[in-house]
């Protein structure tokens, strides 16, 4: 199996399944002196981790994380760091009966197809537990980040039929933690965790979408032809499990805007060229031009429901799906920091690479 890196500087490679022994990573370019916050890397892995309120999976683990290597004193050597997340609470005995099965709308008929054989416990490395690794990767390139003033942050904007009609300017974006759903609307909020109590108990699932904020990106990080800030955030959304969309700036809304409109015409403030408006999600030609990136990020249903579904088996005998196991009834919740984190490994990666070039920062 190949694709298991990220980054072209800052890079990142993981390992593991859902029910094995643990799941861990492996960090190269990170350079040396960096003095790390290690609990703020495990309020990340906090923020994710399963059975954390009443409208997540019931799950239980630590996820705490230990790192092997590259790290002496609190401080980063500039070797390469790997850690370990070991797997606490897999109950694989509720997925013994679906090993022959091909459950609806999940990776198993496509990895039988492409390798021939796979572990059935959980998804093995399809399941949404190898995004852990993604969060501690992240959690690390935010503090590097937070040295050049770069924030990220995402907010839970819509669950279901229910969306926050606000932008992001017009909400506190640092209450997203107090509500169980990260959604910084405390009436919007309680809708959206009414909405998902309700499917809880039907047995069913929703999907939703995340919003992120990059603020005080310097400008020039990005390649102009295939490798463009935006190409390259899509990217790593896409790789997030159940990400079934992707819009940066005004995205499928400007297929509906007039020229005039939509161009974001420079302005000079406080001694800056800026952007009046900002329909490009600071973005433009592939390359980050000083303001705010933001974006969206759609994710489908939850695959796994608590209702009995109809699918067929390896011989392609028709077969009833009995709905078991512990899952959540929307992912949206718990999949913030993990577009926080791929974000920052994003971010961080092309901060390197502007470094590597003979123009100084800025």
């Amino acid at each position: 199996m190949s694709g298991n890196t990220y980054g072209k500087i800052f890079q990142l490679s993981t390992f593991g399944e859902s029910h094995g022994k643990a799941i861990g990573g492996i960090i190269d370019g990170c350079p040396p002196g960096i003095e790390l916050d290690f609990k703020a890397i495990q309020y990340e892995l906090k923020r994710r981790k399963p059975g954390q309120s009443k409208i997540t999976s019931r799950r239980k683990e630590d996820d705490e994380v230990e790192f092997l290597s590259g790290i002496f004193e609190g401080k980063t050597t500039g070797t390469p760091i790997a850690f370990i997340i070991i797997n606490k609470d897999a109950k694989s005995a509720d997925y013994e009966d679906w090993k022959d099965l091909f459950r609806p709308s999940h990776a198993d008929f496509t990895y039988e197809m492409k390798y021939g054989f796979r572990d059935y416990r959980g998804g093995g490395r399809a399941s949404a537990r190898e995004t852990a690794v993604r969060v501690v990767a992240g959690a690390i390139a935010k503090q590097i980040l937070n040295q050049y003033g770069i924030i990220i942050k995402a907010y839970v904007s819509a669950v279901g039929p229910i969306e926050l009609n606000k932008h992001y300017r017009e909400v506190d974006l640092q209450l997203t933690d107090n509500f169980i759903t990260r959604c910084p609307d405390k009436e919007t909020s309680e809708k959206i965790e009414k909405y998902i109590l309700k499917l809880k108990k039907a047995g069913d699932s929703t999907g939703g979408i995340i919003n992120c904020v990059i603020q005080n990106c310097m400008p020039g990080l990005g390649e102009p032809v295939f490798d463009k800030l935006h190409a390259e955030l899509g990217k790593a959304m896409l790789s997030i499990n159940a990400v079934k969309g992707f819009e940066v700036g005004s995205g499928f809304k400007a297929s509906e805007m007039k020229g005039s409109e939509h161009n974001d015409l420079f302005v000079k403030k406080d001694g800056k060229i800026k952007t009046e408006t900002n329909f490009s999600g600071g973005i433009q030609g592939g390359i980050s031009n000083g303001m705010d990136i933001f974006f969206r990020t759609a994710f489908k249903p939850v695959a796994t429901i608590m209702k009995d579904q109809e699918s067929l088996d390896k011989s392609g005998e028709e077969v009833t799906m009995k709905a078991r196991g512990r899952h959540d009834p929307c992912v949206v919740p718990r999949a913030v920091p993990i577009v926080e984190g791929m974000t920052a490994l994003v971010i961080l990666d092309f901060v390197f690479r502007k470094l590597a070039v003979s123009k100084p920062m800025q």
